[in-house]
């Protein structure tokens, strides 16, 4: 059987305006599917609009609001995918020197904001959609000062199973990424982040970086993908091997 086709579809990206999302919305516009991005900073709403085709929308959204998260679904009405790539930088540290607030604005935006946006986007997907959600692997290889990040990745991963078999014949699935070149790592000096990239290089089997690209592709290949419901896919580079 042939992989469904994205053209004509509509598919919704929470996040879509930055790094991962941004990608995928370019990506699945290059496809031919309309395309509907979603961000709390206006700032990159109007960038990613710039760079996207007109046909796209874009929206504001606070994650943390299930008002907000409602209203949008709302005015959106019927779609094919949903992807959830909303998230700030991890906070990484040990764990008696993690700030529980920040640890708990960490799960809001990339755990409960990807439970609200689920529970209001399911009832308005269109026969054969789909859902996409981004958990890494932090899940799989944790490191010493990863617990944040560890456990959230593990929430989703654990969620996107529990809603394959609930919204069944709806498809959820999930994309656990490795380091990429985003900016996720903007908090990080430029010579910090060069120095992780080329150390990545040389230690993965892909003996590179990975890009967002390659993510996005992950993305695409999920909601084209009629056979795949419950996953986690890795695109890692073969980080979790070595």
């Amino acid at each position: 059987m042939r992989a469904m086709e994205l053209d004509s579809q509509k598919i919704v990206i929470v996040g879509g305006t930055s790094g991962i999302g941004l990608a995928t919305a370019r990506l699945a516009a290059a496809a031919g599917a309309t395309v509907v991005v979603a961000s709390s900073s206006p700032e990159r709403l109007d960038a990613a609009l710039a760079d996207l085709p007109i046909s796209a929308e874009g929206y504001e959204l606070d994650v943390r609001r299930e008002d907000e998260i409602c209203d949008l679904f709302e005015r959106i009405g019927r779609f094919d995918h949903l992807a959830y790539t909303a998230g700030e930088s991890l906070p990484l540290g040990p764990i008696a020197a993690t700030d529980l607030e920040t640890a708990r604005r960490a799960l809001e935006i990339r755990f409960w904001g990807a439970y609200a946006a689920v529970k209001h986007a399911a009832p308005r997907l269109r026969p054969g959609g789909s859902i996409v959600l981004t958990s890494g692997i932090a899940s799989a290889r944790p490191q010493p000062t990863w617990t944040v990040a560890s456990s959230i990745c593990g929430a989703i991963e654990a969620l996107t199973r529990a809603l394959a078999v609930e919204l069944a014949p709806i498809r959820v699935n999930a994309v656990a990424p490795g380091v990429v070149r985003s900016n996720l790592w903007r908090d990080m000096s430029e010579d910090d982040r060069t120095a992780m990239y080329d150390s990545l290089a040389q230690a993965l089997p892909a003996r590179r970086a990975g890009e967002v690209d390659d993510v996005a592709e992950t993305f695409l290949y999920l909601m084209r993908n009629g056979y795949s419901t419950g996953s986690v896919v890795t695109i890692d580079g073969g980080s979790v091997l070595v």
